[in-house]
């Protein structure tokens, strides 16, 4: 399905029981909503899903390419409010779980429940943007190749190149068939993001943080110290997954996700 979403078309799908709790499911950088299919098929069965592709990647379009988290907050509104949909079960993972957080954050009367997976309420470090900047010169040099072998050895675990190889290879085509201006777009918007850390504090809806046990970029240690903060939250850590917990353990994040869903949402 597309829409016309703040001047761009924006793809997502809607699909489950049409009368169930809606949950938006937003996926990370450079990845499109079908990271979600394992989670999809579980949860159409009772809720309805909704799964956009977020601006410059997937099938949606990128626009100028100059778009930051507030672009990418306006469009999951604005969608809502195309579907109807008054109040969501967010869930994100990596650059999803922060748009979550900035969503919450700015919207609080539009979420019900927050999933929050493999993802951080920081802003960037000086040596972060360093590396999105050079990532940005390399891919509109060369094009995403080389970028997007780097990425994943970075965001799966080292056993997932075997025991997932297929899914991994998927994610690579993914990658390759994503607007090198939206990725430069969504690198630019990672390096630009502020903080959120300040307001997990106020955060009044039940909260679920899944962590891969083997996640690097935001290990275990920085999403326990988001749970200390956010009231009444549920953690638990995904044994044997990096920083894509919901492919790399799908069997272990479905269940604490479906546990959640059914008890707090």
């Amino acid at each position: 399905m597309e829409a016309m979403i703040n001047g761009i078309r924006l793809h997502y799908l809607d699909i489950g029981k049409p009368d169930g709790v809606p949950v938006m499911l937003v996926h990370g950088m450079t990845f499109d909503h079908t990271m979600w299919h394992p989670q999809i098929e579980i949860l159409k069965q009772q809720y309805r899903v909704v799964a956009p592709d977020l601006r410059g990647h997937g099938r949606s379009e990128a626009g100028d390419g100059q778009f930051t988290y507030r672009h990418f907050v306006d469009d999951l509104v604005a969608l809502l409010d195309h579907l109807g949909i008054e109040k969501v079960v967010l869930c994100g993972l990596s650059m999803g779980g922060a748009i979550s957080l900035r969503t919450v954050e700015l919207h609080p009367e539009r979420i019900r429940a927050l999933i929050l997976c493999d993802t951080t309420c920081h802003s960037d470090t000086n040596e972060a943007r360093y590396r999105r900047e050079n990532a940005i010169l390399a891919i509109k040099k060369d094009g995403p190749a080389v970028f997007a072998d780097s990425f994943l050895q970075t965001v799966f675990a080292p056993r997932s190149f075997e025991i997932h190889a297929e899914k991994i290879d998927r994610i690579r085509k993914t990658i390759l068939s994503t607007s090198p201006l939206g990725i430069c777009g969504a690198l630019l918007a990672q390096a630009a993001r502020s903080d959120t850390c300040g307001t997990l504090g106020k955060i009044s809806v039940p909260v679920l943080i899944l962590v891969g046990s083997e996640d690097t970029l935001t290990p275990p240690g920085v999403m326990r110290a988001m749970h200390e903060h956010i009231p009444g939250s549920e953690f638990h850590v995904i044994s044997g997954a990096a920083h894509v917990t919901n492919l790399e353990n799908t069997e272990e994040f479905n269940r604490y996700m479906l546990e959640f869903l059914d008890n707090r949402a």
